[in-house]
Parts: C-alpha cells; structure tokens; sequence
C-alpha cells in the first residue's frame, strides 16, 4: 500500500506556473564597499549588497545580503572567484566560506576569490520567525521517541500553527526567500564583482541552489560542484515523493550503523548484539524518565532521534562513537546526543522549513497528507515516527506545515532544470547517504543536460573531502575543467575506528557547516 500512495504521489505533484512573458527592467548592480569584517583577523573581508526584495519589482524595495570574501593568494595567476553556498537551508553562508576556507586545498585558494553569503532569511541577511524560541522549547520538549495516539493530528496542528505564526511573523519576507530569487541574488553578486562567469561548489541545499543558478543563467557558470545533491523535479514538484525517500534513507543508515554494532559488538558498545531492540527500548526508556541536561531541559527518545539525525550524516568513521554516546544514554550520563535543540537551531529550524515551503508546493488534501505522512513513517520505524510526528524542524517532516502554507510563492523557480547551454557541470553522491539519498544525485545528472556523476561508495552526507579521490578529481575540475571519466566511483571511505583514537571533534551541529578538513 505505501509504495501504491508513493507512486500516486509523484503523480499530485505542483504543475510549473506559465514562464511570464513580460520584459521586466534590470535591477541594479549591488556596489559593494569592502572593509573589515566584525570579527576580523582571518583575512576575510565584508560587505553588505542590496538586492531586490520582489523581483518582480526590480527596481522597487531592496533588502541586504552579507557577503564575504578572501582574494586569491596569487593574484598573478588568478582564475576567478568560487562562490561556496552551505546546506540547510538555515546556515550562514558567510560563515561557511570562511570556517571552510584552510579545508581548501592551497591550489584553489591561490586561484580563485573565495566568497560566501547569508542567502535571504538568513542571519545577517534577514533573519525568518516562525516559532520564536519559547515555542519551539515548548515543542520539542513535549516530543516523544516514541509518539502515542493522537500524534499525527497534533503534527498536522503544529504545522499550522507554524505556517500562521510566519505569515503572521515575518509577511514581508517569507512570500520572497525561495529558491528563484536566491539564484538572482547570486547573479547580481557575480556582476557587483565584476565577472563574467562563476565558479560554485553547493552542498547539500546548496545543490539545489547551484541547479537552479544554472537553470537560469547557464552561460554564467565557468565551473559548478553539487555535492549531495537534490533531485530537482521531485524535491519542488513531488514532494511527497521526495520526502519519501528521505525517510527511508534516513532509517536505511541508521539500520546499517546499528547492524554493524551487532557485529562488532565490543568496538560499537551498545545492544549487546541486540542494537536495534535496545535502540528501541532506550527511546520508550528516555521518553518515561527523561534526562535533565545542565539547561535544566529534559532530554526524551525525542532528542536522541533528532540529534542521530543530523550525527548520522558523518559517516562510517564516526560509528564506533555514536555506539559509546547511545550507551552513555542508556545509563543517563552526558551525551551529545541528548542535547536538546538550543535557540541557535532554532533559527536554523525557522529558516529551513520556511525557505522549503516557499520552494516547494504540496497538494492541498488533508486526506493525502494525513495518508502519506502515515505512510513515510511506517516505512522507517526506526527514525520515522519521532521525525515525522514531530514538531516542525528538519527536512523529513515538512509536509504538515507546508501543505498548510498560507504565503505566497513568487520567489519559487518554476522552470526546465536542464541548464542547456552550460559549461559541464559536476554532480557528486555518496551510496550511503542519509540526507540526500544516492538516487538523487543519478536523477539530476540525468536531468542537467551537461551533468557529469561521481560516486562516492561510502556511508554520510556529501563527498568533498571525505574522500581523498573525489577531493583530487574535484579539485582538478574546479582548476582545470577537467571532468572525471564517465563512470568513475571512489571508495576510499575512512573506516571505523576504535573509540579515543580520533583528535577531531565528530559532534553534527545542524546550525554550523563546514567543509571537512581532508583526512
């Protein structure tokens, strides 16, 4: 039965709006006055750019784009600049070029201007409100690992309240924070910095972002990198769809994480070669007797389903770590992950189901909603129903605020995603990936009409630097414009390693994006 609502799901999805015919006058090119920014000392520097709010009114009511950059070292040999865009949606781009910036190899900081940007709605750039921070403490605190009756309808009751409190909160921002006018502002960036085409490596949401950017200005991109990546179609146009198969991605790693502590049971930890009924049995566990955390918050089976959410994405090198954290639950110590959702998530929560709605368009039926909600959780019992009847926060549970979205959609692309006239564009997916799952980035490499893939054969979220040949090759691409040979699949995953071993923090902050330092 779930896979018959799923297939008829992708048949419900939005139908693309007409492409408006009338000529509309150029908005102005931002001027971007560089100086120190607030927390100088890295070697970056700031600048605000003003963009249109509508652009359907280009000229009309602007807002401000934070925006950063460090120049190439060797100013001599200069290529351009590379634009790096964050996950989320929710992060600080700003901040993810510069936390990011010594990850890069030195070839391509000698080569290009690196630059960043909060995208609208994002911190310096307009932060989005929906729930403020007492709300949504409220909400995620009442949450359950395991939820009881009633839990469906109250999901569907919360995402109404959120989608009323941004409309009601932020009306003159959320009808303009989608996708479409996010890829305008980029353009507008790349023309205040005087190029004539751009270099761009996305991740994760930033994919999205980088999909759409070329679907609109294909002649601009010299070089692109989606890492990660959506597939575009159904992520806007079948989201029920879309949503499916980020359940069952979801629960399929965690699955794998937990068979492997059944195998390795001394290394993992944690289930005494029983790990998925004791995962079981420490949600109900947590739910009846919660830990309080130094916040005086209560961390339940909740928590500790949204924190392995997002901690999943590292990969297999990290296993042997969420085994001691989950054991470390088991006896109610500190662990990171019973560390409940703080106020800077929850600016992020804001902005990432806020900026989704806004992109993507799900039926208006309570009956679907009701229906295939029920059904993506029953699909992944392992994460499912703590996500998916949950309060609104992550990807995974959209659909009940955002088939009750009460905004309007004009800043929502609604075109061809071919991107036909582009330079060759490099789409890379990882087999094992929580969040995006592998099938996504085989869809859009199909759908770009210049796409080119490289597989990472590894567990976790995204490939760049997680893997010393997709950092070889996609360097080289993004110096050089050298593609990888059609086919190519890299599987140099780091493997597990003992618990004590590692000098690197391993703890996944959904409010804080980074590219990993290569290993």
């Amino acid at each position: 039965m779930t896979l018959v609502l799923i297939a008829v799901t992708a048949l419900l999805g939005a139908v693309p709006g007409a492409a408006t015919a009338t000529a509309l006058a150029a908005p102005p090119v931002p001027v971007l006055s560089w100086g120190p920014c607030a927390d100088p000392g890295d070697g970056f520097e700031c600048a605000t750019a003003r963009v249109p709010l509508d652009y359907r009114r280009p000229t009309g009511r602007t807002i401000p784009l934070s925006v950063t950059r460090r120049l190439a070292a060797d100013r001599a040999h200069r290529t351009g600049v590379l634009v790096l865009h964050p996950g989320g949606p929710g992060n600080s781009g700003a901040d993810f070029a510069r936390n990011s910036y010594e990850a890069l190899p030195a070839s391509l900081r000698d080569a290009f201007d690196v630059v960043g940007y909060d995208m609208r709605g994002v911190g310096r750039s307009g932060q989005v409100e929906c729930w403020n921070d007492k709300e949504y403490s409220a909400a995620v605190d009442a949450a359950r690992g395991v939820p009881g009756p009633g839990a469906l309808h109250g999901a569907i009751r919360q995402g109404l309240d959120f989608a009323t409190a941004c409309q009601q909160r932020s009306p003159d921002l959320v009808p303009f924070i989608g996708t479409g006018s996010n890829a305008k502002d980029i353009d507008l960036l790349r023309q205040a910095l005087g190029e004539e085409k751009l270099s761009f490596y996305g991740r994760s949401f930033g994919s999205y972002v980088g999909t759409v950017y070329a679907a609109q200005f294909p002649r601009r991109v010299r070089a692109m990198v989606l890492d990660g990546a959506y597939d575009p179609q159904h992520y806007s146009d079948a989201p029920y769809a879309y949503d499916a198969g980020q359940f069952v991605a979801l629960d399929a790693a965690v699955g794998r994480f937990l068979d492997w502590c059944a195998q390795n049971a001394a290394t993992c930890g944690f289930g005494e070669g029983r790990p998925r009924q004791a995962f079981d049995q420490l949600k109900r566990a947590l739910d009846a007797d919660p830990v309080i955390t130094a916040s005086g918050r209560p961390a339940t089976g909740y928590t500790l389903a949204y924190r392995l959410m997002f901690n999943i994405n590292a990969g297999k090198e990290i296993w042997p770590e969420l085994g001691q954290a989950l054991r470390a639950a088991q006896a109610h110590q500190a662990s990171f992950l019973l560390s409940p959702p703080s106020p800077a998530s929850f600016d992020f929560l804001n902005v990432n189901m806020a900026v989704e709605c806004a992109d993507r368009v799900y039926p208006a039926s309570p009956l679907l909603l009701g229906a295939l909600v029920s059904a993506h959780v029953a699909a992944a019992p392992l994460l499912g129903p703590p996500i998916g009847l949950g309060p609104p926060t992550y990807d995974h549970n959209h659909a009940p605020t955002c088939a009750q979205w009460q905004a309007e959609r004009p800043s929502r692309f609604e075109g061809s995603y071919r991107a036909a006239g582009s330079a060759p564009i490099l789409i890379l997916g990882t087999t094992g990936d929580p969040d995006t799952p592998y099938e996504d980035a085989v869809a859009l490499a199909g759908t770009l009409d210049n796409g080119r893939l490289l597989t990472f054969a590894g567990e976790g979220h995204t490939a760049y630097n997680r893997s010393a040949c997709v950092s070889a090759l996609v360097t080289d691409y993004l110096a050089t414009l050298a593609l990888p040979t059609r086919g190519t699949v890299c599987a140099d995953e780091t493997p597990p390693e003992p618990p004590g071993r590692r000098t690197a923090g391993f703890e996944v902050d959904e409010t804080r994006d980074v590219i990993p330092t290569l290993r």
